[in-house]
């Protein structure tokens, strides 16, 4: 069997490999923590750079990658903090970052 995240090859009738099942088991324990925080975890779980990447760009059950998810936790953590009660999707966060909206705060997003 193939790792579902990262392709390496993962033991029989697993669908994940060691380094990206300590991965996700972080991600879940750790849901709601900055990007930063996230970083240093991923890191000290041993696993090497490139699956941490991988796993960043992962969507692991079809509500967006990783790395969209960690963003839509922190951007509705700040807006809570500001009391709104407004939420951010992690397809939303995809679609902002697709668009480069970040980027150019100044002019009109392409159509």
């Amino acid at each position: 069997m193939r790792c579902q995240i990262c392709t390496q090859p993962a033991r029989w009738w697993r669908r994940r490999c060691d380094d990206c099942r300590r991965l996700v088991a972080v991600f879940l324990a750790h849901r709601g923590a900055d990007m930063a925080t996230m970083m240093e975890l991923f890191i000290a779980s041993q696993a090497p750079q490139q699956k941490i990447e991988k796993f960043l760009l992962a969507d692991l059950d079809g509500s967006g990658a990783v790395r969209d998810q960690i963003a839509a936790d922190m951007t509705n953590d700040l807006l809570c903090a500001f009391g709104q009660t407004g939420r951010q999707t992690p397809r939303e966060v995809e679609r902002i970052r697709q668009r480069g909206g970040w980027m150019t705060l100044d002019r009109r997003p392409p159509e």
